[in-house]
């Protein structure tokens, strides 16, 4: 298909964005498809490439369209693709991997080490079309409105870190307050959990939790996370904590809740060097695990299955519904704090 487009582009060094309203419609490869972007979300990547932090100036080549989380329809194939079809309902798996380092071929996908990110290291979903390998495109139930189609990828964050922590019957504390600490409170609702606590520091963002599923909530700018857990867990401590912060207080404060014997999954990542109490986790004898994206493709039949059969319900986390041409609005919004996820529709 050729012909242009509307596309969010990161033009250059610094801070912001550029709306281009003639960019050419990307051309794709004969295992590509070409699909119309319906919705895309706005991540916190896309924050720190808006921003332009140290991270985003290590890594970001610009000019290059923004955006990774979407939506959409299969407008063209490539002549080389099966199983997709042009007006196939899709989403991505936005880690573009190699396939054959060792750890792609023990089926280890989520840590291929040449992984390629859609809207970091290639175009973006911040634009009216958006070109991907055929092997990257998720076919979406067509019950799941594409707002909400449009966050599965971080859902599946979520969802990877509470089934990494076996959450169903257990008591279980998530460390933080974004989008994905909220996703997670849902997900541990819907899977069964026991006590949910969600510790942050954005009081419309814990509201959003307790629609979410979360038992208990509390604001840790006024109240000490460990004391808070203790109280409402009578002394016994969590089976599960999902550190989903970065922070040195998130760190510590998982270790001295965590029963001994339980399990600690790292997911928030710090801007700098955390320091972690190695004796204290050895003499529990805390089993902690890490989590980097989604299982390829275990985590999207999770997502998509869990989404479809109504037990999850993420739209109390959408809070802002855009069209793209008010991206600023919606970084705004996010930068101050009032907003989940913000949610762009590149026709409007």
């Amino acid at each position: 298909m050729e012909g242009k487009m509307v596309a969010l582009y990161k033009m250059k060094p610094g801070p912001g964005a550029t709306l281009v309203e003639d960019a050419d419609i990307p051309r794709i490869g004969k295992r590509d498809v070409l699909v119309k972007v319906l919705a895309t979300s706005i991540c916190g990547t896309d924050r720190h490439i808006y921003k332009w932090n140290q991270w985003a100036e290590s890594r970001i080549h610009p000019p290059q369209i923004m955006g990774h989380e979407f939506a959409g329809e299969v407008v063209e194939v490539g002549e080389d693709v099966e199983g997709i079809q042009v007006g196939d309902y899709v989403s991505a798996e936005t880690h573009i991997v190699c396939g054959h380092c060792p750890e792609c071929l023990t089926g280890k996908y989520h840590v291929c080490r040449n992984t390629k990110i859609l809207g970091v290291d290639r175009d973006g979903a911040f634009a009216q079309y958006i070109a991907i390998p055929a092997s990257n495109a998720w076919k979406n139930p067509r019950s799941i409105p594409p707002d909400v189609a449009s966050i599965q990828e971080p859902l599946g964050n979520a969802m990877h870190a509470v089934m990494t922590g076996d959450v169903s019957t257990k008591d279980v504390l998530i460390m933080g307050d974004g989008p994905i600490s909220m996703m997670a409170a849902g997900i541990s609702a819907a899977v069964g959990a026991g006590k949910i606590l969600v510790a942050g520091h954005h009081e419309f963002r814990m509201d959003i939790a307790e629609k979410m599923g979360a038992t208990h909530t509390f604001n840790t700018k006024h109240i000490d996370p460990v004391e808070e857990t203790m109280n409402i867990t009578d002394g016994e401590g969590v089976d599960v904590v999902l550190e989903m912060t970065g922070s040195q207080q998130g760190i510590d404060a998982a270790l001295e809740v965590v029963k001994a014997g339980g399990v600690v999954v790292w997911f928030g990542v710090p801007g700098e060097r955390r320091s972690v109490d190695v004796a204290k986790a050895v003499f529990k004898g805390v089993d902690i695990r890490s989590v980097v994206g989604r299982r390829m493709y275990e985590t999207w039949f999770q997502v998509s299955n869990l989404l479809a059969s109504g037990k999850l319900d993420v739209s109390p986390i959408i809070t802002h519904v855009i069209p793209l041409s008010k991206y600023e609005e919606g970084f705004e919004a996010l930068n101050r704090g009032e907003a989940a996820k913000v949610v762009m529709h590149p026709w409007e």
